[in-house]
């Protein structure tokens, strides 16, 4: 397959044409054009880190201390892209990472990003934080393959039904998100007082789902404190009464979809989640599990002990721990300990397709992109999401060619300076 050299056709004759990608195809102009497109409260809260912003900076300051040494003369005129992770097939070693609360850039924003990934062949991590539910995403996905994130609540009937509904809409694996059982100290949305979710974004997995709302309607049954007026709380309202399922002017003046916001807000993640939760896990899904956010061999040995199907590497950005090691680095520590056969994703720091190649080379399986695909969202909607992950792939095949690699199981890290 020649990737590369086909999406640089498309842009050229474009070119020749008067017209320019929509989407710039460098990951920093792509980041700049996306800052002017979004709002103040949604750019903190997607291009935010954790404390001063130091694991983010660790993340791209371990891609930068690699180095590709590219072989000449090896003839190769193809590259071959394709592999499986955890059963599923994948035309590159990409998937887009669970980002939540999207409806801050574009409202509908999981069905766009879904719609997207999919004219793009390539799966997409439901956010458990999703802004649309997932029956309507996993439509929205075609016969392109997807899997789910799970946030562990602290209601054990709200894990299964989320689970049930994952495995009944067709997500072809379960993504387990251990590194939010608090939200990390984000100073660029407590600058801005923002939380999105109580504003009713970000949380429409729970909002359609039958054990969630049996919650609620307990709790909106309840005498409540009467909320103080600001115009905040009004626009808080209206955000609210936008967001949650029913009739706008009905939300307005209902209980319940306050009742939603507040209940979500206690039980959505589970600050005492432990290894004896995971444990009960392979009993109640079919689905192949990956463990998300885990950076410390010894979790990683752990988890595979339990009977996971494979670990995604990542700090979650940067926005949970600052200062936390950087997640390609751990990503080495992870691989030397437990051999080569384990599955292992990163998340983390991913920007171009010369990224995903060194990721691939220290051992990685696969590579999970985020921010970037938001960018392209705010940009030009799913299309801005599919020409971003369409550049991303490109610059892959390129790279392998002009580096020599044929294949991604030639990507070892012998292609790296040593």
């Amino acid at each position: 397959m020649n990737i590369g050299r086909a999406r640089q056709g498309v842009v050229y004759r474009q070119g020749a044409l008067g017209r320019r990608p929509s989407v710039p195809t460098d990951a920093a102009e792509l980041e700049r054009r996306a800052r002017r497109a979004m709002s103040a409260r949604a750019w903190a809260y997607v291009a935010g880190g954790a404390g001063e912003g130091a694991t983010m900076a660790a993340n791209r300051a371990a891609f930068a201390r690699r180095r590709v040494v590219p072989r000449m003369l090896t003839g190769i005129t193809e590259r071959d892209l394709r592999t499986e992770v955890a059963g599923t097939p994948l035309a590159a070693p990409l998937l887009l990472a669970p980002v939540g609360a999207g409806a801050l850039i574009r409202r509908d924003s999981d069905v766009l990003i879904a719609r997207g990934a999919a004219a793009a062949g390539v799966p997409y991590v439901f956010s458990n934080q999703g802004c649309s539910p997932m029956e309507r995403t996993a439509k929205a996905m075609g016969d392109t393959p997807f899997w789910y994130q799970l946030y562990w609540s602290t209601d054990e009937r709200l894990v299964d039904s989320l689970i049930g509904r994952a495995e009944d809409c067709g997500a072809r694996a379960l993504v387990v998100t251990l590194d939010t059982t608090m939200l990390g100290w984000r100073p660029q949305d407590l600058n801005l007082g923002s939380l999105p979710f109580a504003r009713g974004q970000g949380i429409a997995q729970y909002t359609s789902d039958p054990r969630f709302m049996e919650i609620v309607r307990e709790r909106a049954a309840q005498p409540a404190a009467k909320p103080q007026v600001t115009l905040g709380a009004l626009r808080t309202l209206v955000s609210i009464a936008r967001e949650h399922p029913g009739g706008f002017f009905a939300n307005l003046t209902a209980r319940e979809p306050r009742a939603a916001v507040e209940t979500f807000l206690d039980i959505y993640s589970n600050p005492g989640l432990s290894w004896a939760h995971l444990e009960t896990l392979r009993g109640r899904t079919r689905l192949p599990i990956l463990l998300k956010g885990i950076l410390h061999p010894d979790d990683a040995r752990r988890a595979l002990d339990a009977g996971v199907d494979g670990i995604v590497v990542s700090n979650h950005g940067g926005r949970q721990v600052d200062r936390s090691v950087a997640a390609l680095d751990a990503l080495v520590t992870i691989r030397a300990a437990v051999g080569p056969e384990p599955a292992l994703l990163l998340d983390s720091g991913i920007r171009t397709g010369a990224d995903v190649l060194v990721a691939l080379a220290l051992g990685a399986d696969a590579c999970l992109l985020g921010r970037p695909h938001l960018y392209g969202l705010a940009l030009d909607g799913a299309d801005g999401v599919r020409q971003v992950i369409e550049n991303v792939i490109a610059e892959l095949d390129l790279t392998m060619g002009l580096a020599g690699v044929a294949s991604l199981a030639d990507l070892t890290p012998a292609v790296l300076e040593s």
